[in-house]
């Protein structure tokens, strides 16, 4: 890999960035991390065993990588533990190769009180969140209240930190039952972990750079999906972070001409996870058809996601914000024996065509697609690992989306393992 690159998602997420970053990974030096939580869900298929990391970078599973974990992250420290008990016991160690930013906010078990009490209350305009306590962190590193890894150092001031928290939102200590809101209790278990926390802890925009100075190759590496951005997504609909390229400056104190080259992930359909606006959705047999040919449920909730057509509007919107200059097409193989295929082109809202997301993401919610259907290819393409030995119609398929887009494909992947990809 002779350059640094940004892999970002470009739907709503689930469009198998987990597999491209390790495929990625093979050639790179270094894996960092750069927004969400333990609400995503990168999925990994190596050595006959399946991993499903939701804060570590996916590049850990290549054994000599160094991976950091940014300050655009929350981190759920209980769970970060989990991974990493998990690691180890298949054999992955971690020790001296993965870091955490000091800067980065913790999520912890009032978040998650929090965030199911939330959704609660808001009934039937749910948000769809994974109720893993990623919103209120988020809320709480914006309000300029919450804890973040570097307080372990010094333990007066994380209990204070919390205490202000407890201040600052009584409505959900006052009287409150759950264990969840014992702020005691969680003080004790943070001390109990601090020493391992504190041992990872590190200035991961000064050890970045270094590397890069260094002339390593850098790999950075987004969750969820561009649509699903705070600023640029389906908002409310959407997580609580910048999904998009920006998010990796921000998120791991770097500078723009660190990065070289945008990739965007991009499925070969759609899925979604949770509310909010889908022009293309299916709700018939095929969008079953594809749930369950694609295997599309959540990998952190382990919800069946919504499914539907390719939407190149989207990705239209998600291209431009990211400066994609090359995408990786996954899942291609779960399309193999639809007879016919559809691709949404374009939008029509209130008798208007467009050609572009509203000005108003909200106004996804209205707009009826315009469709152009493709002939489906009928033939397994799993074996495949060469382009020109691709069936013509995929070939076709493929080509349309690059060309609408106006960018390269780098990688098109034709099943969970890594020896299905193609390498353009």
């Amino acid at each position: 890999m002779e350059k640094n690159i940004v892999v970002v998602g470009c739907q709503w997420g689930d469009e198998g960035k987990g597999k491209v970053v390790d495929l990625l990974a093979e050639k790179a030096d270094v894996i960092a991390r750069f927004q969400g939580g333990a609400n995503a869900g990168h999925t990994i298929h190596a050595g006959g065993k399946k991993f499903i990391l939701h804060l570590i970078p996916s590049g850990i599973i290549h054994r000599e990588k160094i991976c950091y974990v940014g300050n655009g992250v929350v981190l759920d420290p209980f769970g970060l533990m989990d991974e990493l008990e998990v690691l180890h016991a298949e054999g992955i160690d971690t020790e001296g190769r993965l870091f955490i930013s000091s800067a980065t906010n913790l999520v912890l078990p009032y978040h998650k009180m929090i965030d199911s009490l939330d959704e609660k209350k808001r009934g039937g305009n749910g948000l769809g969140t994974t109720l893993r306590g990623i919103g209120p962190a988020y809320r709480a590193k914006v309000g300029r209240f919450g804890v973040r890894l570097c307080d372990l150092y010094t333990p007066e001031k994380l209990k204070e930190r919390m205490s202000v928290y407890m201040e600052m939102r009584p409505e959900y200590f006052s009287d409150s039952r759950d264990e969840r809101a014992d702020i005691d209790k969680i003080y004790d278990d943070l001390m109990a972990i601090a020493p391992k926390l504190k041992s990872r802890m590190t200035n991961v925009s000064i050890e970045l750079l270094k590397h890069y100075k260094n002339g390593k190759s850098i790999l950075f590496e987004g969750a969820q999906g561009a649509m699903l951005d705070v600023d640029l997504g389906t908002y409310p609909f959407s997580t609580s972070s910048n999904t998009t390229v920006g998010g990796a400056l921000t998120g791991l104190g770097i500078g723009p001409k660190m990065i070289d080259l945008v990739v965007g992930v991009v499925k070969a359909y759609t899925t979604r996870v949770g509310s909010g606006p889908f022009p293309t959705e299916l709700s018939d047999d095929l969008g079953l058809k594809l749930r369950e040919d694609g295997g599309e449920f959540g990998a952190t909730t382990g919800r069946p996601r919504r499914t539907g057509w390719l939407d190149l509007v989207a990705l239209r919107h998600a291209c431009r914000v990211n400066g994609v200059e090359k995408i990786a097409v996954t899942k291609l193989d779960v399309l193999d024996d639809f007879e016919k295929i559809n691709v949404c082109v374009g939008y029509k809202l209130r008798g208007e065509k467009l050609s572009e997301v509203p000005l108003d993401l909200s106004q996804l919610w209205d707009v009826e697609p315009v469709y152009r259907e493709f002939e489906g290819w009928m033939s397994p393409t799993s074996h495949i690992n060469k382009f020109d030995a691709l069936p013509e119609n995929a070939k076709t398929y493929l080509g349309l989306i690059a060309d609408d887009l106006g960018v390269g494909i780098c990688l098109v992947s034709t099943g969970a393992r890594r020896e299905e990809t193609i390498v353009v």
